[in-house]
């Protein structure tokens, strides 16, 4: 994978994102370090973590021993549940900030839509970044109606929504609230965390001679979609990254969209306890 512009998507406010990233979820911080420095050494250039991981410290120690400057890697980190809040929000991203080693994040977001919290924690981020202390704000697992609370509450518009999104799990109604915002969506899960094994999909892997994961990484991309697929297998780092090389048809894309059973294999944003 190289990087360069057509890999990128601009988000609202002009900055450049990579399509594709790292995802740390359930990575330890040890395994962490290792992992972000062998995927910024086979070509990743955005890391995706954040506070629940508990693996900031290692993404930061990673990103520093793989001696690519700081401002050619794009991070993202989180707000989590529990400190949510104004004042909470900006203590918790002060710490992300002193773990990850870096004044600056590149995309901070609002880990989830925690009722009666998520716009004091929206109002945290856009002074945030007002600061110049992130250079993206946006949110995660927010549905249609957080959006539009956000919208009568805050000045800025979040630049990204990262949500559950796979070929079982299409979101076309939030995608298409998202596009005309011009918030980018951005898939976590997106290889359905392993569930690959479906026929079309074996199918179309064998006749581009790619792998399942890619065939669906692809997907994602022509799509207009971020994607953060996770993995510490250093051949699935690369296989992962290599999607920049074919094209899926329309009729292929039509036809993975047409497997949506609006499965989730995470949690319902609308019903969650944590």
């Amino acid at each position: 994978m190289t990087a360069n512009d057509t890999n990128n998507v601009i988000l609202q406010n002009g900055v450049q994102m990579p399509y594709l990233g790292l995802g740390v979820w359930k990575v330890t911080d040890e395994v962490a370090e290792n992992t972000v420095r062998q995927a910024i050494e086979v070509g990743y250039r955005a890391i995706d973590t954040a506070t629940a991981y508990g693996n900031e410290a290692g993404v930061g120690r990673g990103i520093t021993a793989s001696g690519i400057d700081r401002d050619q890697i794009f991070v993202t980190t989180k707000i989590w549940n529990g400190h949510q809040g104004y004042h909470e929000a900006l203590a918790a991203f002060d710490d992300s900030r002193t773990k990850l080693n870096m004044d600056v994040v590149d995309l901070l977001l609002v880990h989830w839509p925690v009722k009666g919290k998520y716009t004091e924690t929206w109002r945290a981020l856009e002074e945030i970044y007002t600061k110049g202390y992130a250079r993206a704000i946006g949110v995660s697992n927010f549905q249609i109606h957080h959006l539009e609370d956000i919208a009568t509450k805050s000045e800025i518009t979040p630049m990204v929504n990262q949500v559950e999104f796979h070929p079982l799990l299409t979101q076309e109604p939030l995608r298409q609230y998202c596009s005309m915002h011009n918030i980018k969506v951005t898939a976590w899960s997106p290889l359905m965390q392993g569930n690959l094994d479906i026929p079309l999909l074996q199918e179309l892997a064998a006749k581009h001679n790619k792998s399942a994961a890619q065939i669906v990484l692809r997907w994602d991309i022509q799509n207009g979609v971020i994607t953060i697929p996770k993995t510490t297998t250093p051949a699935r780092l690369v296989e992962n990254a290599n999607v920049f090389d074919f094209e899926l048809t329309n009729d292929e894309m039509t036809q993975i969209s047409a497997l949506n059973e609006n499965k989730r294999f995470g949690p319902d944003p609308d019903n969650f306890n944590f």
